[in-house]
């Protein structure tokens, strides 16, 4: 995560971030992502039904792809220096376009697309991200992510 002043936050807009490293998505991860949000759906947990699919094998949950991001921002966000508390604040756009299967690799690319100071030391941030799957001509997923930083003004 880079930390950058108040001054130039705003020169970063328009501008590539840092791509995050390489991340494994492996089935013991999509089996435990079954569990917590109890979608169990075959194509997700079930290697060998999946096989018979046109994916070949099990694929990862859209959500567990989107829901990467937040590891993947360490890599990515900045940071306000003087920021007491970063909040997710959700998104405006999200598309998941390519599957993402089991023992695939991925990453995140990411761009910041706007930021205003919404009341006095709060700053929504507005990043377009893409997760990119190794090898894939399509990424696994599209979105503009919102998050809010405040600082002690």
């Amino acid at each position: 995560m880079k930390k950058v002043s108040r001054d130039v936050l705003f020169d970063h807009i328009g501008r590539s971030l840092e791509s995050s490293e390489w991340f494994t998505v492996t089935q013991s991860q999509i089996d435990q992502f079954a569990e917590c949000t109890l979608d169990h759906q075959f194509i997700h947990t079930d290697p060998d039904k999946a096989k018979e699919t046109p994916f070949g094998s099990t694929i990862a949950h859209g959500f567990l792809s989107l829901s990467m991001l937040s590891h993947f921002a360490e890599s990515f966000n900045l940071m306000l220096e003087e920021t007491t508390m970063g909040v997710n604040y959700g998104f405006e756009k999200v598309r998941f376009i390519a599957p993402v299967k089991v023992n695939s690799r991925i990453r995140a690319h990411a761009r910041l697309k706007n930021v205003v100071e919404k009341n006095p030391g709060q700053f929504l941030m507005t990043t377009e991200v893409e997760i990119e799957i190794e090898g894939c001509d399509k990424p696994a997923l599209k979105a503009e992510w919102l998050g809010m930083q405040v600082t002690n003004v």
